[in-house]
């Protein structure tokens, strides 16, 4: 007996209906199908590089598809950003996001076509650097409280060397100099190498640099760490205080890497991303790896990661705005 046309004018939205909820599960459930694409803003051989492709690697094991790390350096990595954004939110696109292209370069390049916290969904922080404030042997500042002293004394005489402007090392020096209200100048490189030379010679004053780029300098004596700009010490370097311990409580310049995707990522995605995340970082042999670059691993949800970009956010624009830096 063939069904009434009432009776299928009835049941059909009903079908369509359970059609169209089973349809994204299913495709939640088969994600992924083919092989993701980790976007990294920076040039291959760089340290971000290491830690995108040591984190692809482990990554593409969890899930079983490869993980190709396509580099895009250029403009500070507002060029990955930007053609990230612009991506299919389908889950195969992913940004190997830091501090400086979510949270510093909104406020530094005035030419960025998007907002970094508002056309990314976080899928979760990676791990977190940190850098040390370092001065010549000859310095007549043995602690930061020294360093402070002798900048009250002769203002606008000291200086403190940087990558460039809109730096890491930069910011961390703006900061200081903010926080402890004194007068320092900057002097910007083309690279930390340039500057550090400089240092050597005491043609600067000081300079904020990487932890993993400092530690063998510090240990041979040829420079002098007074303090680490995070929240706590450095594993690196435990016998180094924190520039907050030092005087200036509240200071903390933490350098972060993580994974972001497209807006619009379907939730179902960005929850096993996250999931496949932290078990990576869970890793002995992942958390020894990220400790030979300097940097600890920082799991958490993504709701923890999207609270960091948007609060670093505010936290270096006031910065980037009060010492002038503008890159274009």
């Amino acid at each position: 007996m063939r069904p009434s046309a009432f009776f299928l004018r009835r049941i059909a939205p009903a079908v369509l209906a359970l059609a169209s909820l089973a349809g994204p599960a299913a495709a939640a459930t088969a994600y992924p199908d083919k092989p993701l694409r980790l976007v990294v803003p920076f040039p291959a051989g760089g340290p971000t590089d290491a830690m995108a492709r040591l984190i692809g690697q482990h990554l593409s094991q969890q899930l079983g598809q490869p993980v190709v790390i396509d580099n895009r350096g250029g403009a500070g990595g507002t060029i990955a950003t930007e053609a990230v954004a612009a991506a299919a939110p389908d889950g195969y696109t992913l940004f190997f996001s830091t501090t400086g292209t979510m949270a510093i370069n909104p406020s530094l390049y005035k030419t960025l076509k998007i907002d970094p916290v508002k056309a990314f969904d976080a899928v979760g922080s990676v791990a977190s650097t940190v850098n040390v404030l370092v001065v010549p042997p000859a310095s007549a500042a043995a602690s930061v409280k020294d360093l402070i002293a002798l900048a009250r004394q002769k203002p606008g005489t000291l200086t403190f060397g940087s990558a460039g402007n809109g730096s890491s090392n930069h910011l961390s020096g703006e900061l200081f100099k903010s926080m402890a209200a004194i007068d320092i100048v900057h002097v910007p490189y083309k690279g930390s190498a340039a500057a550090f030379t400089d240092l050597l010679g005491g043609r600067i004053s000081m300079m904020f640099d990487t932890v993993s780029s400092q530690a063998q300098y510090i240990g041979a004596g040829k420079v002098r760490a007074l303090a680490v700009t995070g929240p706590a010490r450095s594993e690196a370097l435990p016998r180094v205080p924190t520039v907050a311990e030092s005087g200036l409580p509240g200071f903390d310049v933490t350098i972060w890497f993580g994974l972001s995707a497209p807006k619009g990522t379907p939730p179902a995605v960005i929850g096993r991303l996250n999931g496949e995340l932290q078990k990576v970082l869970g890793q002995a042999e992942v958390k020894s790896q990220l400790a030979a670059l300097g940097a600890r691993p920082m799991p958490g949800t993504p709701q923890d990661f999207a609270q960091v970009v948007q609060r670093d956010a505010g936290k270096w624009s006031a910065v980037v705005k009060a010492s002038g830096a503008s890159l274009d």
